[in-house]
């Protein structure tokens, strides 16, 4: 840790429309699929800018080998905690940006659950012509081993999760039930990238990490909270999003999207199983101005 040097990388790409129309897929919810040339959905640059490493480069949990880009930090389980979004400008399907990111802060900390590692990555969109379109920060969390699960998972057994179908379901005062299965996330996985194992692996998820079953992606319910705010008619670009997950939630467990107006802020909160009393699993917070 302490021979490793932060570094940028700088990259040019394209907002790539095979990632967006996955998406649009994915969430099948009757909106119409952003094609070349319409301005991308908030937090669709997840999706459209996918960054697929060598198979030699990727790591034992599924993600890239830690050391050069990220810092080589020892404790084996990654969370994707949360972070902010700030948009400049619009970005449209197939333009090409610049992207360009770097570690802004590691820090040591003690947790509940032991010891913590936070890894803050900061990456900035720019236009063709050098317009900042997207002002981002990336929170991740690098825990203790965890003892493998040895009670029942609160969900299905893996063999009996069936496909859902689309995940958004209205429930009616500003309420979206939130289904998902493993093919959704198997989906999301590959339209964003993410070949973490937590996802997609049973075994590892169960065995190894100590999970009781799959992991929604922290980044999943991000971009469902975006979506929500679309599928209630709301158009423009916001100004900011701020992201947070509290308590992971399974594949399969029910769940519900809710929103709220705070001020000039739309907020979105996700509430799995046993988060009336515990609070929201995640938050999103999108902002106006």
């Amino acid at each position: 840790m302490r021979q490793w040097e932060p570094h940028t990388v700088t990259t040019d790409e394209i907002i790539d429309p095979g990632p967006v129309a996955a998406l649009a897929a994915l969430f099948d919810d009757g909106l119409p699929t952003p094609r070349p040339g319409d301005e991308l959905p908030p937090m669709w640059h997840w999706v459209a800018l996918p960054r697929w490493p060598g198979s030699a480069q990727i790591d034992t949990d599924g993600h890239p080998a830690r050391g050069s880009f990220l810092p080589p930090v020892p404790l084996p389980r990654r969370m994707f905690a949360g972070g902010e979004v700030h948009w400049h400008s619009e970005i449209h399907v197939g333009e090409t940006v610049r992207r360009v990111s770097r570690v802004e802060s590691v820090s040591e900390k003690s947790g509940r659950s032991g010891k913590l590692v936070v890894v803050v990555v900061g990456t900035r969109l720019y236009r063709d012509g050098g317009e900042l379109a997207v002002e981002e920060r990336q929170d991740l969390i690098y825990r203790e081993p965890s003892a493998p699960s040895t009670t029942d998972a609160p969900v299905a057994a893996a063999a009996a999760l069936t496909p859902a179908g689309g995940p958004f379901r209205s429930a009616g005062d500003s309420r979206w039930d939130f289904a998902t299965d493993p093919t959704l996330l198997m989906r999301f996985s590959a339209a964003t990238a993410n070949a973490h194992r937590i996802h997609y692996d049973w075994p590892y998820a169960t065995r190894v990490e100590g999970y009781p079953g799959l992991v929604v992606h922290g980044p999943l319910i991000t971009l469902a909270a975006a979506e929500v705010r679309r599928l209630t008619g709301a158009t423009g670009r916001p100004a900011r999003l701020r992201h947070r997950n509290r308590a992971p939630l399974f594949c399969a467990q029910p769940a519900q999207l809710r929103t709220c107006q705070d001020g000039n802020a739309l907020r979105v909160e996700l509430f799995g199983p046993g988060a009336e009393a515990a609070g929201p699993n995640a938050t999103v917070e999108i902002g106006l101005g």
